[in-house]
């Protein structure tokens, strides 16, 4: 007998119970006795029965699904992240519905709107520019955590790195490296981790009492070729200096080749500390020392969350390390020359 044909009623006669024994052991509804479970577990077994877990979930009034709202699906960073969110869910009954936003608050709305129309269960919203005041809306409509965004009454269902501390760590590498003249490539200064890492790179050099100058200032938009736009940018200013701190590791690449493009020579010359620790910096020209954003237990942690959320269950999340991962990108002030 295969699985497509068996019935409740096969494995009830099979085990030797009722139907309405069966049925409570495959919804866990009602308490059985053990032995009568056991009984059933086998029969399932030996008849290779697998319960259809989307129509269970319709009969409980589940689809079994679970929204995830991405911004940029090509990016390493969000492979990493999804990747975790996936990891998350296996062991579980749900399945994930992946939506990309692409940074556009529309398309995020129109997102949101078309997971809700497919009765998924709960939303992991990653990143993402909705506001506060959307999202509470949200908040009773449908249960919803947050990823890789600090959102002010969202603490409890939200996974975050503190980007401010990050910044912070990335430029006091630097400072702590003898460099005194420290650009900056900020990313999308529309992007809360743009400005939370910029913010965090003012904190380190003001409590250095280092000149946080203008002409050592530059935006991107977290893209490779932006970074090597922001890096042309601050090199024809002529406004020396001998590092820099990158918003993301993409941009810190892009930097890296305006820089060898010049003759200039990294970190002989000019070092770089990026952000997010993609698997591409170990292998950049020199490796990049970079701050690990932790991607994939962000994932792990929100998928975790949202479930113990749908389940009622109290879920505890530490906060997430901060780690610098030193590699060959930065050197002692004073080698060489200056940009």
């Amino acid at each position: 007998m295969t699985q497509k044909n068996v019935t409740i009623q096969d494995i009830a006669r099979k085990a030797n119970v009722s139907k309405s024994t069966v049925s409570r052991v495959l919804n866990n509804t009602t308490p059985v006795n053990e032995q009568k479970r056991a009984d059933v577990l086998k029969a399932m077994d030996e008849l290779k029965y697998k319960p259809n877990i989307f129509a269970r979930g319709l009969a409980g009034g589940q689809s079994m699904t679970i929204g995830i709202i991405t911004q940029n699906i090509g990016s390493p960073f969000y492979d990493m992240l999804t990747q975790g969110i996936i990891q998350g869910l296996t062991g579980t009954d749900y399945s994930p519905l992946f939506v990309d936003g692409q940074w556009k608050p529309d398309l995020e709305r129109a997102a949101i709107e078309t997971l809700i129309n497919r009765q998924v269960d709960g939303l992991i919203m990653v990143g993402g520019y909705l506001d506060g005041a959307e999202l509470d809306q949200l908040r009773g409509d449908i249960p919803m955590v947050i990823i890789a965004r600090r959102v002010p009454g969202w603490e409890d269902r939200s996974v975050a790195f503190d980007n401010v501390a990050g910044g912070k760590a990335a430029t006091q590498l630097l400072i702590d490296s003898g460099h005194k003249n420290i650009a900056h490539i900020m990313g999308n200064r529309e992007h809360a981790d743009a400005v939370d890492r910029y913010n965090g790179y003012k904190q380190a050099m003001r409590e250095a009492n280092l000149e946080i100058s203008d002409e050592l200032f530059t935006e991107g938009d977290f893209s490779c070729q932006s970074g090597v736009l922001a890096m042309e940018t601050l090199l024809l200013r002529k406004s020396p200096f001998s590092a820099v701190f990158v918003s993301n590791d993409e941009m810190a690449f892009g930097a890296r080749l305006a820089l060898y493009r010049r003759g200039i020579r990294v970190p002989e010359e000019v070092s770089i500390v990026g952000f997010d620790d993609q698997l591409a910096s170990a292998y950049m020209t020199p490796p990049l020392t970079t701050i690990a954003q932790p991607a994939n237990p962000m994932g792990i942690a929100g998928a975790e969350m949202l479930i113990a959320l749908l389940d009622k269950r109290e879920f505890e999340f530490s906060d997430l390390p901060i780690q610098v991962i030193i590699r060959e990108s930065v050197t002692r002030a004073g080698r060489s020359g200056t940009a």
